[in-house]
């Protein structure tokens, strides 16, 4: 059985979190808005803990991407220093090289 690994992204890499379990950090300094990596895998309308719900502005309705590549270990913060266009994460400010890349996951914690 071959085990994935996830280090072919030049600008980030998988590594133990603080946050939680394992988290995506900078190999190198990545100035903001630099592109930082382009979350991959295949469409799913099941909720799961590497899926990246969107919406489709076209169809009306949130879809699924089930993670398969690095940025399926990107954590929560409510002060992020990422964010999606699309399915494509950018730096929102400045980031250190060996800090984790964080986004606003959009959780509502009033609910």
């Amino acid at each position: 059985m071959n085990k994935k690994r996830f280090d072919d992204n030049p600008r980030a890499c998988v590594r133990k979190s603080s946050i939680h379990g394992r988290g995506l950090f900078a190999r190198q300094d990545i100035t903001q808005d630099d592109y930082i990596g382009t979350y991959e895998g295949p469409p799913t309308q099941d909720d799961g803990m590497h899926v990246l719900w969107l919406w489709n502005e076209e169809t009306e309705r949130w879809e699924g991407i089930d993670g398969d590549n690095e940025m399926r270990f990107l954590n929560h913060s409510s002060d992020p220093n990422a964010d999606w266009w699309g399915t494509e994460l950018y730096a929102i400010r400045d980031i250190a090289a060996d800090e984790e890349i964080t986004f606003d996951y959009g959780w509502d914690e009033e609910e």
